[in-house]
């Protein structure tokens, strides 16, 4: 049987079986041992266990479940809802600065807890009733806190860009560094429509109640005092120092990837112990038992797709593809928009992870041929993932939004986030036109690489 003819049965029979309903982890590792037992020797059933594991066994992979209980320990307390408090209480005086004050803690916070969906329920459960409670519309406050959210799978330290440094083989500290400039422009460019649709539904209020409509919460200005500014920041400098000091040990040499993980999920407990006083066991226990969850599943999903990877290279269907892929004679600009629309596409059915995972074989020796910097790619694939958490049919944030807001209804969030989705856009493109807002910070800091 051809190369050709394998390929096509093995996709085909993984579409089936993920839309059957089946997770994505068994399904990955039930079409990847079905296809070993037709299509390989026999003896390769004996080692798939032994295969898994060797997969796992990578030194990185190892700071994932310690990020996640970093992050379930803030997540879990009230970190998040103080961290936003503080932000909105000093940007009060800034047109729409409600609304950037939810884009910078969703920020703040998935630079500490490197997790999506944490960031839009951490953020979110505080922020959208205090924007529908000034004013806002429901699908502008959704929007807003869907699309922050994702800034946990491109700020450091993200998951995501965990794993694709491993499929890429490459810098994860590098890696992590160029995340920073996009994650920076996105906070700029959603923090912008912020304001511009403050203005807008702020003057539609005031033209309405200037004629004789019913005084919108649009129009109730509080002010904070000097005390007030000051008495939020006691709680949340804690959190920004441990961010910054994780950084550091990072990216100063101290500490490799692994050890930062473990330094800061430590150092998180100990915070959430001593400002929030919550150190008895029933307080730790929904932490403890949310990372583990998180970590099963997520390696589950990493080990069955790394098994997953390596049947496609030994049966030759990902040489294959990327040899077709090249051969078609794409200019490089051509390619990488063929790439980006197929990663589109899959995150409308896939989480970033199995995407990453799945094509890195396929897409990342054509990049690398046509001259792409892997560390630059690696960042705008993640902000086209970003663009999948939040658009339908499947957006993960839109279901968290619905999850804490469950009075907005589905058409309002939707249309809420579409904006965002366009400025993700117009990042990716901005990141094309200028490569030096993702590989500027890590050459600096690390030095020019080799690509």
């Amino acid at each position: 049987m051809s190369v050709l003819t394998i390929g096509l049965l093995y996709g085909a029979a993984t579409l089936l079986l993920m839309f059957s309903g089946m997770p994505i982890a068994f399904a990955l590792g039930g079409v990847a041992t079905m296809f070993m037992y037709f299509f390989m020797p026999a003896a390769s059933l004996d080692t798939v266990t032994q295969n898994v594991y060797e997969e796992l066994a990578s030194i990185t992979l190892l700071s994932i479940p310690l990020f996640i209980l970093k992050g379930a320990a803030i997540g879990k307390s009230p970190a998040g809802r103080d961290l936003y408090l503080a932000i909105h209480v000093w940007l009060q005086r800034v047109p729409g600065g409600l609304g950037i004050a939810n884009v910078f803690a969703c920020g703040l916070f998935a630079a500490m807890a490197g997790s999506s969906p944490a960031t839009c329920s951490a953020i979110g459960s505080a922020g959208i009733p205090e924007m529908r409670k000034r004013g806002y519309s429901g699908g502008f406050a959704a929007g807003i806190i869907a699309a922050g959210g994702t800034l946990g799978i491109l700020l450091p330290p993200s998951i995501t860009m965990i794993l694709f440094a491993v499929a890429s083989e490459t810098s994860l500290g590098r890696l992590f560094l160029a995340g920073i400039g996009p994650g920076v422009l996105l906070v700029v460019l959603f923090s912008l429509y912020a304001m511009w649709r403050y203005r807008r539904e702020y003057g539609n209020a005031l033209v309405e109640h200037q004629g004789g409509g019913i005084k919108s919460a649009y129009l109730d200005d509080h002010v904070y005092t000097r005390r007030e500014k000051v008495e939020m920041l006691p709680r949340v400098l804690p959190f920004v120092t441990l961010l910054i000091g994780v950084m550091v040990a990072l990216y100063g040499g101290y500490a490799t990837p692994s050890e930062t993980a473990g330094l800061g999920a430590i150092l998180a407990l100990s915070l959430v112990a001593l400002i929030y006083k919550l150190w008895r066991p029933g307080q730790i226990q929904p932490m403890l038992l949310g990372t583990l969850r998180e970590s099963t599943m997520l390696m589950m999903i990493i080990g069955m797709s790394l098994l997953y990877s390596y049947v496609m290279s030994y049966l030759h269907i990902s040489q294959s593809a990327a040899e077709s892929i090249v051969a078609m004679g794409l200019s490089k600009w051509v390619l990488l928009a063929v790439i980006l629309l197929m990663v589109v596409v899959l995150g409308f059915f896939l989480p970033p992870v199995s995407i990453i995972l799945m094509t890195a074989p396929i897409i990342l020796p054509p990049l690398k041929a046509a001259g792409f910097d892997l560390i630059w790619f690696g960042v705008v694939m993640t902000i086209v993932m970003e663009m999948g958490l939040i658009h339908p049919p499947v957006g993960l944030n839109i279901f968290v939004i619905r999850n804490i807001a469950p009075d907005i209804p589905l058409r309002d969030v939707i249309w809420g986030v579409m904006p965002f989705v366009g400025l993700m856009l117009l990042a990716v493109i901005l990141c094309c036109l200028f490569p030096a807002i993702a590989t500027a910070l890590p050459n600096a800091v690390m030095g020019v690489s080799a690509k």
